[in-house]
């Protein structure tokens, strides 16, 4: 594709437009994860996160061809998504607090990043489509994304300030992503089905797809209230005595 051709402007513009759809999850997970941190380490952290992600991302695209290959990676990476949904929900009450700074600044970037992966794998495979092998244009569009989702982040951030059952709404968003990687694994077509359904198995492999749904979000839902429940007992139980 030649640069600055007409195509090549239209492929960046889809680019941009699959990154711009996708930030409001990276910005959900960043915030979540340097919620915890003091103020003056915030802005660090989030503007290092989605720098940390863009690149992870970077390498992930460039490697779509190796990736396509591996059987199970949609099953593997929305469990794994389960799992920081999860742990951003639990600790809520402010776990990461009991830690030196630099730790808890680390475990921020480490959340970021891992959440960012696991994510990004569905999104790395339709950017790289956009791309039509033009890695440049992947790049670039990764790059306009960035201050997006550190402004994103930002906002997030201020929002779960103010009204804190957004971290609720964070992890059934980030829950429900998860979910749909598992549906969309090619191994589960059996159960969630295909392209060439016939009418009445496909009204089946639909409402087995809501059914994930609802226990993936309700799962993590639950695991979080019953995970702090025991966490906020625990300091209780001291002080009772």
């Amino acid at each position: 594709m030649e640069l600055f051709s007409t195509p090549w402007w239209s492929a960046l513009m889809a680019i941009i437009l699959i990154d711009l759809v996708l930030a409001g999850d990276n910005a959900i997970v960043i915030a979540l994860a340097a919620r915890n941190l003091p103020p003056h380490l915030q802005k660090k952290a989030i503007v290092w996160g989605a720098a940390g992600a863009i690149a992870v991302r970077s390498v992930m695209t460039i490697g779509v061809v190796w990736l396509l290959q591996i059987p199970g990676l949609m099953l593997v990476g929305g469990l794994g998504l389960l799992w920081v949904a999860y742990q951003l929900l639990s600790s809520q009450e402010g776990k990461e607090h009991d830690g030196p700074v630099a730790s808890t600044f680390w475990g921020a970037m480490k959340t970021i990043v891992i959440a960012d992966a696991l994510m990004g794998i569905d999104n790395v495979l339709g950017v790289a489509g956009a791309a039509h092998g033009a890695f440049d244009l992947v790049i670039i569009g990764l790059l306009v994304s960035v201050p997006i989702v550190v402004f994103g982040s930002t906002m997030v951030l201020k929002l779960v300030e103010r009204f804190p059952a957004i971290i609720k709404i964070g992890a059934a968003v980030l829950a429900f992503t998860a979910a749909k990687m598992i549906v969309g694994e090619q191994l589960l077509d059996s159960i969630y089905g295909g392209p060439n359904d016939a009418p009445p198995e496909q009204a089946l492999h639909t409402a087995a797809e809501w059914a994930t749904y609802a226990l993936a979000v309700a799962g993590v839902l639950t695991a979080g209230w019953w995970a702090n429940r025991r966490a906020q007992a625990a300091r209780t139980a001291p002080a009772a005595h």
